[in-house]
Parts: C-alpha cells; sequence; structure tokens
C-alpha cells in the first residue's frame, strides 16, 4: 500500500479518536461533525483493510492493528506538526494540548495551583490530565500519549527526562472518633488496626511501607484494596479503617472527610522524592519547554 493513497487529515482523524476513545469527543476537538469523523474512518478501513475501532458502551476501542500503529502515528504527527511550527510559539495564542500524568492526590491538593498558571500563561491552551494508571498502561512518556508526568514510580529507558519537583510525606488516618484517634497508641494497638491499601502502580513507597511495618513485627491486615487515594479517604471516614495517605491529600480534603491523623510513634511514615519526567521527543520543543516550566512552578509554589 502507498501511503500517496492516505489523504494526512484522515490520519489526524485517527489519531485523535484513538486518543478521546469516542467519536463523538473526536468530532469535538477537531470542530467536526461525528458523521465527518465516521465517514473517514470508513475510508481508512477500506484502505487499511481493518475495523480500527469498534464501539464498546459510548466510546470505541481500538483494535490489535490500530493499537499497534498508535504510537507511531501520534509520534509521526507531532513531529510533523513541530517541523511546520517551527520556533513561531507563542503562549498567548497557543491551542496545543498538553497531557499530564498525576496520581489523584496531586490532582486534588495541586491541580487547581497548575489549571490557574497554566490560564495566565498560555490562556488558549488545553490540559489533558491521566492518571498513574493510564501512564503504566500506555506505556510511559516514551510511547506519545503521555506529555509530561509527576509520578514517585521511576521511568527508565533511552531518552528519558527526570527532575525532582517535592517531596510527599505519608501520614496513618483515621475517622474522626475512631477510638484510638488523637491518642499515643502502642505497637500491639497499631498491629490490631485494619487497612485500605491503595494500588496505584508498584514503586517505592508500597516497599518501604511494607518494610517499616515488618521492622515493628507487624503483619498489616489488610481489608480494602482500592486503587486511588481518594477512594482510600472516603472509606476511612466512614468505617473503622485507617489508610496511609499523602499528606497533601489529608490537607485538602481530610477535614471534609473528617479524618484524623495518627501522630503518635511508631506509626510508619513513608516519604517520596515526587519528579517531573518527560520524554526526549519533547525536550526541545518550546510549547513544551513551556508547559514543564509551568508545572514546575506550581508544584514547587506549593512547597513555599
Amino acid at each position: 500500500m502507498s501511503l500517496t493513497r492516505i489523504d494526512l487529515n484522515l490520519l489526524v482523524v485517527l489519531d485523535t479518536v484513538l486518543s478521546e476513545r469516542s467519536v463523538a469527543r473526536a468530532a469535538q476537538r477537531l470542530h467536526l461533525t461525528p458523521s465527518a469523523i465516521s465517514n473517514s474512518l470508513a475510508r481508512l478501513r477500506e484502505i487499511l483493510g481493518d475495523p480500527l475501532v469498534v464501539r464498546n458502551g459510548r466510546g470505541v476501542v481500538p483494535t490489535s492493528r490500530a493499537e499497534a500503529l498508535a504510537p507511531a502515528l501520534k509520534l509521526a504527527l507531532h513531529q510533523l506538526e513541530r517541523a511546520i511550527q517551527g520556533e513561531a510559539f507563542s503562549p498567548s495564542t497557543t491551542t496545543r494540548q498538553f497531557t499530564l500524568a498525576v496520581a489523584d492526590a496531586g490532582q486534588l491538593s495541586r491541580l487547581p495551583k497548575l489549571v490557574q498558571l497554566l490560564s495566565q500563561e498560555m490562556p488558549r491552551a488545553a490540559l489533558r490530565v491521566v492518571g498513574v494508571d493510564t501512564y503504566v498502561s500506555s506505556g510511559g512518556v516514551g510511547k506519545g500519549e503521555i506529555d509530561v508526568a509527576l509520578i514517585a514510580v521511576e521511568e527508565e529507558g533511552p531518552g528519558i527526562h527526570a527532575t525532582p519537583l517535592y517531596r510527599e510525606t505519608s501520614v496513618l488516618v483515621s475517622r474522626r472518633g475512631h477510638a484510638y484517634a488523637r491518642k499515643r497508641i502502642s505497637r500491639a494497638q497499631l498491629g490490631e488496626l485494619r487497612h485500605v491499601d491503595v494500588q496505584v502502580a508498584p514503586g517505592r513507597g508500597y516497599r518501604e511501607l511494607a518494610r517499616q511495618y515488618a521492622e515493628l513485627g507487624i503483619q498489616r491486615d489488610i481489608a480494602v484494596v482500592v486503587p486511588s487515594f481518594i477512594a482510600a479517604a472516603a472509606l476511612v471516614a466512614a468505617t473503622d479503617l485507617v489508610a496511609t495517605l499523602p499528606e497533601s491529600l489529608v490537607e485538602a480534603v481530610g477535614q471534609k472527610l473528617g479524618l484524623e491523623v495518627m501522630r503518635a510513634p511508631p506509626v510508619p511514615r513513608v516519604t517520596l522524592d515526587l519528579k517531573l519526567i518527560w520524554h526526549e521527543r519533547t525536550d526541545g520543543d518550546p510549547a513544551m519547554r513551556a508547559f514543564r516550566g509551568i508545572v514546575a512552578e506550581a508544584m514547587r509554589g506549593e512547597e513555599s
């Protein structure tokens, strides 16, 4: 098959549909009608001999062929756009969409400041935020879907750039009125607690927490496992379970939910260094450099 058979606009449509997982959202983003998007997909299906996407509820999911094509397609379109735009980047007029991966704790405690700064510096730009689960499943910043990640998970490989931004400390929390809230608890009492465990993504924090409890001779009694910190916070607020959560999250929502920090020794505390991570493919992009600067300013500003 020759590339001369393919209209570049069809590839832009496919890239957008694969990113949004929705014909309707792709149409809105490209300022087209859903029928125009569907017609473009039909033309590509005929050319490539593959369904490319299939319906799944209100959205669509890619076929294996489309999934394999997606990273190369996104990178090629990005490089073409970069070559066309050159250095003519204007923060005040850019309509670029930036994709940031950050855990739900950071979304609650730090995202508002970032959005405020972005609206000041790039008033016409768009921000797409995804969780750490999407970051992991999409293959990290090197695969083209995510521009910047703010995480404690280490990503290694050729072309990976990272810079430390801030330090996050975890705290053990209970509901207000818990039998051990605001009290000095013993090792034995600590071992009696039932926990909500948060599994956002594998990393050093989980291993460190397990190590600290093991040093105390305590096998944590895990009652519930959830994929987000805010879900754990909500469960703790409504039950006698406890959870180890980022301190910034507790500061943001703890009072509203009625959470108490269990400060007395020997409660383990985990400290993680959060890093800003990006790939070589965006390192020299003026818009991406400006966006990373805004992220760094917002996150570091929270520490002051």
